[in-house]
């Protein structure tokens, strides 16, 4: 094929669509300690549509039976659409990220659902903004300043990357290239302990008031995005609040689970017809169960034995999307569904209560 008729192909080409490819790793590359991006193309010819800071789940063949759902934010910018990276950081007690970390190689193929998420300037657009982040939090503000670097250079931003020590600040030389080219992208690095060492430009300790009036004086003027461990967005969003921040400009992300239902919650009615609300018809799995009320669809699933896969079980990450073939739901989903796959019967298992009798392909 020649170059011409490369240019010619790409033209032709659909975007993404995750009931139809999978992702086929490309590289694998070492960030830092424990940390590491993955970078995937289309297994099949197509090109990546997504907002800058939205997020992939991705179903990791842990076990061969019984694969893990794991949900990482994409390091990378739409604005280079034929391929995709999540950059992820392997904690002590991670199964899916080790499983990543050991076995994860160019050539092998996941199933992934997204890339979907709000956690965007996209969504919540400002004069000027302040990215705060720490760890692999990093990554949904990479890839909005990735973007921006690429189609809006021009745009004000102050980015504040905090770390334990100077060796664990991701892409601080690409953030330090980046600015050279964006003239209102000002650079703050914080971290709790360091040796001095050359070309360290930064402030030790943790993030606090001071330092943000430091780093950013007119934060007050700013639109937030933070992310990183919870205990670190918990302080922040403390900090500014405590300084009459307006929280309506401030954006975090987050992709903690819900809390397991109660087991007592997950029963299934044995008794009376008037213990449940309606009768759950399970399609594929060819069994039929009582729903009691208030319980989910997925709840419902699990106490009679059928499997949906499932994630962050908060209406978040599109993994437990079903097909509804019938009936009525209340569905009350935080942007894990597209509208379209909504008009064409899609549910999101883990958020949608029945309202009389359901028929779900599962």
């Amino acid at each position: 094929m020649t170059i011409a008729s490369s240019f010619r192909h790409f033209d032709e080409l659909q975007p993404f669509n995750d009931r139809q490819h999978l992702l086929e790793c490309i590289s694998v590359t070492t960030e830092a300690p424990d940390v590491m991006t993955f970078g995937f193309k289309a297994d099949k010819d197509s090109w990546f549509r997504y907002l800058p800071g939205q997020f992939v789940t991705l179903e990791l063949p842990v076990k061969p039976d019984d694969p893990v759902m794991r949900t990482y934010t994409l390091s990378s910018t739409p604005s280079r659409p034929f391929s995709v990276a999540v950059t992820v950081k392997a904690q002590a007690s991670s199964i899916g990220t080790r499983w990543m970390f050991e076995n994860l190689k160019p050539g092998m193929k996941l199933k992934a659902f997204g890339p979907l998420g709000d956690f965007s300037f996209v969504r919540h657009p400002g004069a000027k903004y302040l990215f705060i982040s720490a760890g692999s939090g990093i990554t949904p503000m990479m890839s909005m300043t990735r973007w921006m670097a690429d189609c809006a250079p021009q745009t004000d931003v102050t980015f504040l990357s905090c770390a334990r020590q100077p060796d664990d600040l991701l892409f601080r030389d690409e953030l330090e290239n980046i600015s050279r080219n964006m003239p209102n992208l000002n650079l703050g690095f914080i971290v709790e302990t360091h040796a001095p060492r050359h070309g360290w430009h930064g402030l030790r300790g943790r993030i606090e008031t001071s330092k943000l009036a430091l780093l950013a004086p007119d934060f007050r003027e700013r639109t937030v995005f933070c992310c990183g461990p919870e205990p670190f967005m918990r302080g922040v969003k403390s900090m500014l609040e405590s300084v009459g921040f307006d929280m309506n400009r401030y954006h975090e992300e987050s992709f903690q689970p819900a809390a397991p239902p109660a087991p007592e919650a997950l029963a299934i009615s044995s008794g009376a017809d008037g213990d449940a609300v309606s009768t759950i018809t399970f399609t594929m799995a060819g069994k039929e169960a009582r729903c009691l009320p208030g319980q989910t669809i997925l709840q419902t699933a699990r106490a009679a034995g059928v499997r949906i896969g499932a994630a962050c079980e908060g209406g978040l990450c599109g993994t437990c999307r079903v097909m509804k073939v019938s009936g009525e739901v209340d569905m009350q989903h935080n942007g894990g569904i597209l509208d379209d796959e909504i008009d064409e019967g899609y549910i999101l298992a883990c958020c949608s209560r029945p309202l009389g009798d359901v028929q779900i392909e599962a």
